[in-house]
């Protein structure tokens, strides 16, 4: 017989104070003047006022991903009702890791003081969280273990300094970037954010009972949106970075900037909702009875237009159950979906028998991931 999993406590770590849009610049450089033109219109698209980088303005940092994910993992277990040895599995989420080998949670778990455990390392981009978070419930489920944890991190500002893109070839002759580079230096944010997944719930406060996930790769019907690690032929074709003549000719030719084709992003939008509509007609989603709706988006413009389209297809969760950070804390990828839970959790608007919908679209090559968990309080659930 299957058991429950619970989410009993969430933490998250984010580097150095918020730093807003007028100070933006100091910190990821000005590549040119049309390029600062350029984010300021993405700003204005995104509405994001303050982030987190884990870099100076020197672009210098005493951070990594898996030392983010670590001191995440560290507040995470800081007063845990659990002990840290009946810890036996670790999940880790995140866009790109600090090596190419070996994964991102061994990196955590070497830093995080954990005695041995079982791990994975999940790679995509925001989708991540959604599979380390089903990993670690799947375990707990199936009572492999009786505690895991789920954790995404991410360090996206080390790839927007101006040594990634000048010389590169990639900016016209006013200097500036491609639209597809410029979006994503405007957009993610550095950060990290943990969960503890139990088999019972935690013996005081709130809890999440973990209901379901649904994870769908929709691959088969797209060619990558968000890309890093390659460049694109005059045919469109992707070329890995490794089948260039060398990493020194990789990196001149740009392989290793991270970019974004917005237009296929937003050809991806019906595709997502689609799978709410599944969702609904299949009984596992009540748009009316949604108590909070989590979706993770990068732009407020992509929120406008979900909520366009999901009021036109009749299957729209209010939007004053909407709960977002977005314009707080930035686009932080693989840790984005955390961070909501924990902020939602620290709120004091949770009650117990209230329904969560969680919701993360992915651009990468096109994923829709969604959660259902009901908020329980103690022994109740």
């Amino acid at each position: 017989m299957l058991r429950s999993a619970f989410i009993t406590r969430t933490a998250q770590s984010l580097p150095g104070p918020p730093i807003d849009n007028d100070r933006m610049g100091a910190f990821i450089g000005s590549v040119s003047p049309a390029s600062d033109r350029y984010g300021r219109l993405v700003l204005r698209q995104n509405r994001i006022r303050t982030r987190h980088y884990a870099i100076r303005p020197d672009g210098t940092s005493d951070w990594t991903v898996a030392g983010l994910g670590a001191d995440a993992l560290r507040l995470l277990l800081a007063g845990a009702e659990v002990d840290r040895r009946a810890i036996g599995f670790l999940a880790t989420a995140t866009t790109q890791n600090d090596l190419l080998v070996p994964g991102l949670a061994s990196g955590v778990h070497a830093a995080s003081g954990l005695p041995p455990v079982e791990i994975a390392s999940l790679q995509s981009v925001c989708a991540s969280a959604m599979m380390a978070l089903k990993a670690a419930m799947l375990q707990v489920r199936a009572g492999e273990h009786r505690a895991a944890i789920a954790l995404g991190a991410e360090f996206a500002s080390r790839y927007f300094r101006p040594e990634q893109y000048i010389g590169t070839g990639t900016m016209d002759a006013q200097g500036a970037l491609p639209a597809d580079a410029e979006f994503l230096r405007w957009t993610l944010s550095d950060g990290a954010a943990a969960l503890l997944v139990e088999d019972r719930p935690a013996r005081t406060g709130l809890s999440f009972r973990i209901d379901w996930i649904s994870l769908r790769s929709f691959a088969d019907r797209f060619d990558p949106c968000m890309t890093g690690g390659g460049t694109r032929g005059q045919d469109g074709t992707l070329r890995p970075w490794s089948h260039h003549a060398g990493a020194v000719a990789a990196a001149r030719a740009g392989a290793f900037q991270l970019r974004q084709d917005v237009d296929a992003l937003h050809r991806m939008l019906p595709v997502w909702l689609g799978e709410l509509m599944r969702l609904i007609d299949e009984g596992r989603v009540d748009p009316a009875g949604v108590d909070w709706f989590l979706c993770h988006f990068s732009a407020h413009s992509l929120r406008a237009e979900m909520v366009r389209m999901a009021e036109r297809a009749g299957c729209m969760i209010p939007e004053d159950r909407w709960f977002t950070n977005l314009y707080e804390k930035g686009n932080v990828g693989a840790a984005a979906l955390f961070l909501l839970l924990d902020d939602l959790l620290r709120s004091d608007r949770l009650r117990p028998g209230q329904r969560i919908v969680c919701a993360v679209p992915e651009s990468g090559q096109c994923i829709m991931a969604y959660a259902g968990l009901t908020v329980v309080d103690g022994d109740a659930g």
